[in-house]
């Protein structure tokens, strides 16, 4: 098998082609990353020889066309996806989850390749505490410029897929964490934090739930359904992980060996949404998934031993992050 993986030096689809590569010797890859902030071409060095990496963008239709017709199947990782970017400056998130999305829909169609689209359940909005989970037929209702752009690319891959008959499958995950993340998300800036002696940082207060995930279960899912799923379903991919981000902090203080209470509050983000949660069902009974870490605090645990190990992969990052959000205006309350 031939496989192009867009966003492959990103955190997840970073892990996708570890995996990939570590699960399935006798599959191809090639990875397509702008090597943008969030894509970091030394995730790969692992794995370097034995992979093909093309530096190029999503929205360049002949670049992509090259590719496309030259693999059996397309997995679409790549999109701008930080919420407080977004909300700074929206263009990029139009340009390369919607303009991009299409790039790579018009080469699928023309080329005949099999397309698995990479979605997220911030394109349902949020619930309330009280509410259930989002399935398969929860409406989209997006609250911020990132998930309004990924609602936007999920409606033209089932246009395609309708209208030209591409063979598409997609699937809308709950949040990741795992190896590899970019230390300006939640999880890995507290870790990174309290690695560095600092106090994690708590949004507002901290009752935001958010629905944990490993990004290894979420891209062993991936290849569920890229191998069994019906063309045109959409699969929610969720373990059960629904923590809100005081315990999560809780949690992570814990493994260091730190009281609970040992972190700062800082001013919430605009428009933060409250919970999210996701209904697995429909993945689990008809393709067979299960998660390898349905227990948060294991998976947790993997994922901080990971940081303190790859102190070399993260550490360029770190000061010029922790800079953006002082800039960005992030006061302790």
């Amino acid at each position: 098998m031939r496989l192009l993986v867009t966003g492959g030096a990103g955190f997840i689809g970073a892990n996708f082609v570890h995996q990939t590569v570590a699960v399935r010797p006798d599959v191809h890859v090639t990875v397509l990353d702008k090597l943008t902030y969030a894509g970091n071409r030394a995730s790969l060095d692992p794995i370097v020889d034995r992979i093909e990496f093309v530096h190029g963008d999503i929205a360049d239709t002949a670049l992509v066309d090259r590719l496309v017709g030259g693999v059996d199947a397309v997995v679409h990782f790549a999109a701008e996806s930080h919420n407080d970017n977004s909300l700074a400056d929206p263009w990029p998130f139009v340009q390369t989850n919607i303009v991009g999305t299409y790039s790579l829909l018009q080469a699928v169609r023309h080329h005949e390749v099999r397309y698995h689209h990479i979605s997220t359940d911030e394109v349902y909005g949020d619930l309330d505490l009280d509410d259930g989970r989002f399935s398969e037929h929860t409406a989209y209702n997006p609250s911020s410029p990132y998930s309004a752009s990924k609602a936007s690319s999920d409606m033209l891959v089932r246009a395609w897929v309708r209208s030209f008959g591409v063979r598409a499958t997609l699937s809308n995950c709950s949040n990741n964490y795992g190896p590899y993340q970019h230390v300006e998300k939640f999880i890995p800036r507290q870790i990174t934090n309290l690695i560095d002696g600092i106090r994690p940082r708590l949004y507002g207060t901290g009752h935001q739930v958010r629905d944990w995930i490993h990004v290894d279960d979420h891209n062993s899912a991936v290849w569920k359904i890229l191998e069994r799923g019906r063309i045109g379903q959409t699969y929610l991919i969720g373990a059960d992980g629904e923590r809100d981000n005081k315990s999560v902090i809780g949690l992570i203080l814990e493994s260091f060996g730190r009281p609970a209470d040992d972190y700062d509050h800082v001013t919430d983000r605009p428009g933060h949404d409250l919970r999210y949660a996701i209904d697995s069902t429909l993945l689990r009974t008809e393709l067979g998934w299960e998660p390898k870490y349905p227990d948060f605090r294991e998976g947790l645990a993997a994922t901080i031993g990971w940081y303190r190990e790859n102190e070399s992969w993260w550490r360029p990052q770190k000061a010029a992050t922790e800079n953006a959000y002082s800039a960005a205006g992030e006061k302790v309350l």
